[in-house]
């Protein structure tokens, strides 16, 4: 088998503006970026507002093994599969962050003959709506640091500055910095961080922004810091929205792009689903639904974040209505999680896999709790056995639904099209009752709560009194009725990422809280996990070079 770098490259791609007018997007409305790439504009998408919508589909997974489960691969093959069997489908999905691609998971445009192209650009710069994203958040930095060096006219008390900097790299070095040495010239001296690029809330306001005008009211909404008041300074106050809208003008138009086999893709936002809420645009899930029977969109890591959070967050905020979700589950999953180790993963153990499948029942369990139907993605590898593939069938059936084998990364649409016709009859039998998990009046503490009991199986989530505080202030200052974002290991229903399977009676503790007032949620902050990643012992980068031909080796 092609490494999927060469099937990209083999790829006959078509001229963008033909996939545009496939859709009946006119030349007009159609901003290239070079022949194969492109942005749509925003106002011919208003201009259709009112159409007839297609069916909303949801892809997510079990939780996953390091190197992760396929979920990007499935989502391209079941659009393939729609297409294939006569639904006119858009595939919607985030864009990938330059951190993973070369850190250690990689690129993010999917694998094998189920791939969205071209992956090279896709996987690194792209349009440069990561940069400009980047550009915004830390010219409110800017912004706030030169206030304060001007004469603070606004009070602001720099003991409770809450805006950090980003970049889109994992870099441990720049979680917790000291800032601003050297002299009074350069402002005053103060502990401060950095972020990853998709943890920004600006990330999140983009992706949740329903036009430019909401967006531009959505960035005036963010929270900088605290005057000595302790009354809250935002972005509004250092007359700083317009100069960001200027940057995200551009960013904010959902990019087009093509599958292998030439099917329509829009790939828009990136925010990580175990940091932020973990789903693409709502401007790009809306125009998909406008102009296709179907739109197939992925939500981040397990069912447990980004399921939840497309429910809860994404869905609520927009007023979607999902009419079918997918649970991507593989054996090579289940047998992790079901205690094997990474490195025997390729031998048969079908005792194994009925171990691990308690996480898969645990994950089509809270999917049925939020009224949406499921069926089971079963994303075939070469080592999977007969025997391990038939144990998933059982487990899922003793769950009231049903596992289809894919092999879509092998075969393109054709292995996903007994997975399409599933999902289509799901889909268009009308099942669906979605509602969200919790209702939004609830205090924002019990809201976490209601997740950590409810979709972790959590006995409690417990805070210090600093975190329940700062939630008891919010809720004064009028942000009670935000939803919450949960950040938290993607590898186990727990906090604790070794402790594998469906565990239960655990507790979780939420270390810390940050208002993002703007993109309309308050992210609990739980055990260890970190908003600045690091890189591993062996990160991708070192296999990374440009070749005497210019291409580039290595990126996967």
């Amino acid at each position: 088998m092609p490494k999927d770098i060469e099937i990209s490259r083999a790829a006959k791609l078509l001229p963008i503006n033909e996939i545009a007018a496939r859709l009946g997007i006119p030349d007009e409305a159609v901003e290239p970026y070079g022949r194969t790439k492109a942005k749509i504009s925003l106002d011919w998408l208003a201009s259709r507002r009112g159409q007839p919508q297609g069916k909303l589909i949801l892809v997510t997974a079990i939780n996953p093994t390091p190197p992760g489960e396929g979920k990007t691969t499935t989502s391209v093959g079941l659009a393939d599969g729609l297409n294939r069997i006569g639904r006119k489908t858009i595939l919607c999905l985030r864009e990938p962050s330059l951190g993973p691609c070369f850190g250690m998971k990689g690129g993010a445009a999917g694998g094998g003959y189920a791939q969205v192209v071209p992956m090279e650009e896709i996987n690194l710069h792209f349009t440069g709506d990561f940069h400009a994203i980047t550009s915004a958040h830390n010219l409110l930095a800017a912004l706030l640091d030169n206030h304060i060096h001007w004469g603070n006219k606004l009070d602001i008390d720099v003991r409770r500055i809450v805006w950090k900097r980003v970049i889109d790299m994992n870099d441990r070095a720049l979680r917790h910095i000291v800032q601003s040495l050297g002299g009074v010239g350069n402002g005053f001296p103060r502990e401060s961080g950095f972020d990853i690029t998709v943890a920004s809330e600006i990330m999140a306001i983009l992706c949740l922004a329903e036009d430019l005008a909401d967006l531009r009211e959505r960035l005036g909404r963010i929270v900088v810091g605290y005057r000595r008041d302790k009354s809250a300074v935002t972005a509004r106050d250092l007359e700083a929205q317009g100069a960001m809208t200027v940057l995200l003008a551009q960013a904010i138009r959902p990019n087009l792009v093509q599958t292998l086999e030439n099917n329509p893709a829009f790939i828009h936002g990136g925010p990580f689903g175990n940091i932020a809420h973990g789903c693409n645009s709502v401007i790009a899930t809306r125009a998909g639904l406008g102009l296709a029977d179907y739109v197939v969109t992925e939500a981040g890591f397990g069912a447990d974040l980004g399921a939840e959070k497309f429910f809860d967050i994404k869905c609520r905020q927009a007023g979607l209505h999902p009419a079918a979700a997918v649970i991507v589950a593989t054996v090579r999953a289940l047998k992790y999680n079901g205690g094997v180790s990474k490195n025997d993963l390729t031998s048969e153990n079908v005792a194994a896999v009925r171990a691990g499948g308690i996480n898969l029942a645990r994950h089509i369990e809270n999917i049925r709790q939020f009224g949406v139907p499921a069926v089971v993605a079963i994303n075939h590898f070469g080592t999977d056995t007969a025997a391990e593939v038939e144990a998933v069938r059982e487990i899922a059936a003793a769950h009231g639904v049903e596992a289809v084998l894919a092999t879509h990364w092998a075969d393109g649409g054709a292995g996903a099209e007994a997975l399409a016709e599933r999902v289509a009859a799901i889909a268009e039998a009308g099942g669906a009752q979605f509602a969200p998990l919790y209702d939004s009046e609830l205090r924002l503490f019990d809201k976490i709560s209601t997740i950590a009991t409810r979709i972790y199986r959590a006995d409690e989530a417990i805070a210090n009194s600093g975190v329940r505080n700062q939630l008891h202030q919010w809720e004064r200052d009028g942000y009670g009725h935000l939803q919450v974002c949960m950040a938290k290991t993607q590898y186990s229903f727990s906090t604790d990422p070794a402790l594998l399977g469906a565990p239960s009676h655990h507790v979780v503790p939420v270390r810390e809280v940050r208002l993002a007032a703007g993109a309309g949620f308050v992210v609990a902050v739980c055990g260890d996990l970190m908003t600045m990643p690091g890189l591993p012992s062996v990160p991708s980068a070192e296999g990374m070079d440009v070749d005497e031909r210019g291409l580039i080796v290595g990126l996967s």
